[in-house]
């Protein structure tokens, strides 16, 4: 898998302009698609539209957003993988399709290590781990303790089977022992919801949806799945300082072009995607809405995947995780 990985990753930064008839001194001379798969009025929606109005500016083009929502991301995928590779079409997308349904090796009509090539991360969607006020528990250590002296009495919400949530509490179980029962739901929010309501007593959560809720004592927040504190809740532990060895999953929403764009014009949707994520309007607009600003070079990015695709392989592996459920 890591050679094909790589092997696409060459074909798409080493390919310089040699598709017939592309006009890369002009580039761009009409508008872009950026193919999504989210719904109109989401998240991760909104963060698009955020990075969509600068980026029109840099290129001198409108980016006109499509969202093509279905299938785990596949439907919006697909459209990227066969789009004639002009620089014209890219892609929005979370890790399930590069990341999970490559490390699951699930068939799919098209190859995502060789159809799409990494762009950039534009920005990693910060999840954090909520109970219920009447858990009796207010830190991540005490509810260590007490699931130890409880096991599977504590159960947790993840937004499904094989999702960054579900793998990153499985890791958690294996490197520390501690029991508690999964539930998925087919969405985050409905977890968050049930966990506000007391139907379950802790779910870990996407921290935007959440922040609200946090602040009105509706939920407490325990601890945050990345490698650094959540700029929301400085005060609220990264999981990494309890569990050293623990290792990030991904969550990020990221920008994917089909393979064999001509060098020069992917090189330049790249610049004029860093310039419109270095600017600190935008940036705080980002934040605003609860994400942290990435902004990786295609080189980075590559790397970042092709990482996770071991990781995310390894956990499911070790935890008897099917990803294809």
């Amino acid at each position: 898998m890591n050679s094909v990985f790589k092997s696409a990753l060459a074909g798409g930064l080493a390919l310089a302009g040699m598709a017939g008839g592309v006009q890369t001194q002009a580039y761009p001379v009409k508008p872009l698609r950026m193919v999504t798969q989210f719904t109109a009025g989401s998240g991760g929606d909104a963060l698009i539209r955020v990075l969509a109005a600068p980026l029109s500016e840099n290129l001198g083009q409108s980016v006109v957003i499509e969202n093509r929502a279905g299938a785990g991301g596949i439907v919006a995928a697909e459209v990227v993988a066969r789009a004639a590779p002009d620089g014209y079409v890219f892609l929005a997308a979370t890790p399930n399709i590069p990341v999970v349904r490559v490390a699951a090796e699930s068939p799919m009509s098209f190859d995502p290590t060789k159809d799409l090539v990494p762009l950039t991360a534009v920005a990693s969607t910060p999840s954090i781990f909520i109970i219920n006020p009447a858990v009796p528990v207010n830190t991540w250590r005490e509810l260590m303790d007490y699931a130890r002296k409880f096991p599977n009495k504590l159960s947790y919400g993840t937004s499904g089977v094989g999702s960054a949530h579900h793998l990153a509490a499985e890791q958690i179980r294996m490197l520390t022992g501690i029991q508690m029962v999964h539930v998925p739901y087919k969405a985050g929010q409905q977890a968050l919801l049930d966990v506000v309501t007391g139907q379950i007593p802790t779910s870990w959560v996407i921290l935007g949806e959440a922040v609200p809720l946090a602040k009105a004592g509706k939920i407490k927040v325990l601890v945050t799945r990345e490698e650094k504190r959540a700029s929301a809740f400085p005060d609220v532990p990264a999981i990494g300082e309890i569990i050293p060895q623990f290792e990030p999953l991904p969550g990020w929403t990221g920008l994917f072009t089909p393979a064999n764009v001509p060098q020069p014009i992917f090189r330049r949707l790249s610049a004029d995607t860093m310039k419109s994520l270095q600017s600190a309007e935008i940036r705080a607009r980002i934040t605003q809405i609860g994400f942290e600003v990435s902004g990786n070079t295609p080189e980075q990015f590559a790397a970042e995947i092709k990482r996770e695709i071991a990781l995310t392989a390894r956990i499911a592996k070790a935890a008897g995780i099917k990803l294809s459920d």
